[in-house]
């Protein structure tokens, strides 16, 4: 092989034959890549394209969304979810039922979801707890068992509809479960007898917190019986039944405001507005927001006062009740 230059006078000329060649520069070395590394490489990749792929979303942004849509036939994702007047929901839910011919005496149920932030990162504890509602929509009713050992007691609590009625000799078998009750009502005056079933019966333990323990035995028979019990569900959530369908509207409305009324009693006087949102259904139908005007119970109003004598501190003041006790 021939290296090619060129004289002064730029004629191309072929090097003598006693020059030599230089050889090819050698490459450098690189290190051949494992499957391990391969993978790390396609990761990190993927991972930068995602990152990349988020800020063009984000820099896009998305349009706010419009109030109140103009026609009945619209793309929900455009507009915000439309809420309504308790009575406009509950007659929206009776035309569904008349619309679907399905069940008429079917059941209303409420979503309540609550704030149960507190200052400092600290949340209000789950709790528990049970109402009278002013009309009552079925004829079910809960057991209860009374703690009495006074005939007397025993044979009023037997007329106003109480399950069992018994004392110290209920204890071993509802420690072995052979006797099991929604709720335990008791008197004073065997209270002190029925310590070993604290641990058992937890929240259902007898106590004055609870109006589960004092002398007016039929009082508390109805009060348990037929009261409705609801429950903090996934630290927030609140779901029970309030009505049925084929009742009144006006009773409905009432029984509503009652439970969100007991629910409000909850809310710590640090804590901001309790009841987040609110959502009716049946048992067929689509679920409706509700509008929280007019519902919700008015925050009272704390004067600073001089201090009171201390026969003010006497006083019983609503006690709220975890589910953990």
């Amino acid at each position: 092989m021939y290296i090619l230059y060129y004289s002064p006078r730029g004629k191309r000329r072929s090097a003598p034959h006693n020059v030599r060649k230089c050889p090819p520069a050698a490459k450098p070395f690189r290190r051949p890549v494992s499957e391990s590394g391969r993978n790390r490489n396609a990761k990190r990749d993927s991972q930068k394209a995602k990152q990349e792929e988020t800020q063009k979303k984000k820099g896009r942004g998305r349009r706010p969304l419009l109030s109140k849509p103009v026609d009945d036939v619209y793309l929900t994702w455009y507009y915000k979810r439309p809420s309504y007047n308790v009575e406009e929901a509950v007659g929206m839910l009776k035309k569904f039922q008349e619309l679907d011919f399905t069940y008429p005496k079917q059941f209303v149920y409420i979503n309540v979801t609550l704030d149960m932030e507190l200052p400092k990162k600290k949340k209000v504890d789950q709790f528990a707890s049970i109402v009278l509602l002013p009309y009552r929509f079925t004829d079910e009713t809960n057991k209860v068992l009374v703690f009495t050992e006074n005939e007397q007691e025993a044979e009023i609590a037997r007329e106003n509809g109480a399950a069992v009625v018994g004392g110290v000799e209920l204890i071993k078998w509802i420690l072995e479960d052979e006797i099991q009750m929604d709720f335990y009502i008791a008197v004073p005056a065997i209270i002190p007898k029925l310590i070993p079933l604290r641990n058992k019966l937890k929240r259902k333990y007898p106590s004055t917190r609870r109006n589960s323990l004092g002398h007016d035995i039929p009082k508390m028979l109805q009060f348990f019986r037929e009261g409705l019990e609801y429950t903090v569900q996934d630290e927030r959530l609140i779901k029970t039944r309030i009505a049925r369908l084929d009742m009144p509207t006006e009773q409905i409305v009432a029984n509503l405001k009652t439970i969100i009324e007991d629910i409000c009693k909850f809310k710590p006087s640090s804590a901001g507005p309790f009841v987040k949102k609110l959502v009716i259904r049946s048992s067929t139908s689509e679920g409706l927001l509700l509008n929280l005007d007019g519902l919700l119970p008015e925050a009272e109003k704390v004067e600073e006062k001089e201090e009171e004598p201390a026969e003010d501190d006497d006083e019983e003041k609503p006690v709220q009740e975890s589910i953990s006790t």
